[in-house]
């Protein structure tokens, strides 16, 4: 009779834990280890390794793999970026009353909204954390996929959702993009010169994000993808 199902994620989760718990493992210690078969361990380990979470050495060792790696970056790297940029959305928030959000780029080719800090207007954008956004068409998009201009951000109206504006900067530490700050605005209360200085100071945000205060250096060694930066 065929395993069920969560039966196998939970001997294939345990048996990665093994691997990176120990670094490298043979079969037959990683079969001991986690207290299966050696069939069935070389079953999952097979799986694992075609899906980038172990790699086999040239001896037959199995190791933690490159997917491992993305993924521990990626978490560490939102947990970090959204603790430095707390401190950017509230000062957005307290400068023009508006909605502000943080944005990354997703692993399906798309942007998600990552945190945000509610504006102070009666009428004002809902928070949309853990929501996808296309990046065609938005100022989000635009400058996560470096379409921004020489003023450092980008309005969109009509983008996501009629009747509303985004502006949006980009977090480039080396000048890689790895994230965007914007504002979210009603369309019917913010002209072209509001959206200039909004614009600017949403900017002003992104470029001194990820910049020591005493250094000018960037603390973040690595983009949320794991890719040097």
């Amino acid at each position: 009779m065929a395993e069920p199902s969560t039966r196998t994620v939970e001997r294939a989760l345990v048996l990665l834990g093994a691997v990176c718990d120990a670094g490298s493992l043979t079969l037959a210690d990683a079969a001991r280890e986690t207290d299966l078969s050696a069939s069935t361990a070389l079953r999952l380990l097979r799986t694992l390794e075609g899906t980038g979470f172990v790699r086999r050495d040239a001896l037959g060792t199995y190791r933690p793999g490159l997917r491992v790696v993305q993924l521990g970056a990626q978490a560490l790297g939102h947990e970090s970026l959204v603790s430095l940029a707390e401190p950017a959305l509230e000062r957005l928030v307290e400068r023009t009353g508006e909605s502000s959000y943080l944005s990354v780029p997703s692993h399906d080719g798309e942007g998600v909204y990552l945190a945000m800090r509610e504006g102070t207007h009666s009428v004002r954008h809902a928070s949309w954390v853990g929501r996808s956004i296309p990046l065609e068409g938005t100022a989000v998009g635009a400058v996560l996929t470096g379409g921004h201009q020489g003023d450092g951000f980008v309005v969109v109206r009509n983008g996501v959702e009629t009747d509303v504006t985004a502006i949006a900067a980009p977090v480039s530490p080396g000048g890689r993009v790895v994230a965007a700050l914007s504002v979210v605005v009603p369309s019917y209360r913010i002209t072209e010169a509001e959206a200039r200085r909004i614009g600017a100071l949403v900017a002003r945000e992104a470029a001194a994000l990820l910049m020591e205060p005493d250094t000018g250096t960037v603390p973040l060694t690595e983009d949320l993808t794991g890719e040097p930066v």
